[in-house]
């Protein structure tokens, strides 16, 4: 799932900051969704 990152935080090793988009797992995503550390990103953008 394309996810866009409200905060900076490390996941796995990597350091995902906020304002970019990742492609991360369903449930991690869902997860980051829920406590709002990030949103669903457009397939557009």
């Amino acid at each position: 799932m394309k996810i866009k990152m409200n905060v900076q935080t490390a996941f796995h090793g990597d350091l995902l900051r906020a304002g970019k988009i990742y492609e991360i797992d369903e449930d991690t995503a869902k997860r980051w969704l829920a406590s709002k550390i990030a949103v669903r990103a457009e397939d557009n953008e």
